[in-house]
């Protein structure tokens, strides 16, 4: 999801092919051994294959509203810890059933002292790095929108201010404009040329 943000927030035009996760297709294995998504092939060959790293080379391409050009050690730092500890502590607390490690209330009580950081920060800004959103903020949305699901009672209880910060990014028009449902891709088909271009 935050690779596709990216993208359209830099108005890059890509052929889209989705995939169904439970059945990858062989192509996917050739760009990238991992197998895991997104995965972008630039024009000339290069395979970029982490999402983050799409989203840096997105802007890198075009960031219309500067949302890399500022406090880059602090964003640095945010996405680190997101795709880090929080990533690590987010999928025991939405698989918790498969995790036999701990229970559902420690793995909620290690996201929600994460969250609580962010909660605090924004006590005092309107985004996680100031006044403006950056690329932090982007590319942290996605996963703590995937937190606030799991018990949505529990998260908007607990995160006021983090609950506004969420639902001013659901309720862009950046993220609803990459929302869009699209047929499964099959070996052999051309994808879908995505050519939006819709800035926050």
């Amino acid at each position: 999801m935050r690779a596709r943000l990216a993208l359209a927030y830099s108005g890059i035009d890509y052929e889209h092919r989705e995939i169904l996760l439970k059945n990858r297709p062989d192509e996917l294995y050739a760009l990238s051994p991992k197998g895991t998504v997104p995965v972008l092939q630039l024009n000339d060959g290069t395979v970029i294959d982490e999402s983050i790293d799409v989203m840096k080379w997105a802007l890198s391409q075009s960031d219309p509203e500067y949302w890399y050009t500022e406090n880059i050690e602090m964003q640095n730092s945010l996405i680190d810890q997101n795709d880090g500890d929080y990533k690590k502590w987010l999928d025991k607390y939405k698989y918790h059933v498969r995790f036999k490690d701990g229970s559902y209330e420690e793995y909620q009580n290690a996201v929600g002292e994460i969250l609580t950081t962010y909660e605090s920060t924004l006590s005092n800004s309107s985004y996680l790095c100031g006044e403006k959103i950056t690329l932090a903020d982007m590319a942290l949305f996605p996963f703590i929108r995937q937190g606030a699901h799991v018990d949505l009672a529990w998260f908007q209880g607990e995160f006021l201010n983090l609950s506004n910060w969420l639902n001013s990014f659901k309720d862009s028009e950046l993220f609803l404009s990459i929302m869009k449902k699209y047929n499964v891709w099959n070996s052999g088909e051309t994808g879908i040329l995505i050519s939006e271009s819709i800035n926050t």
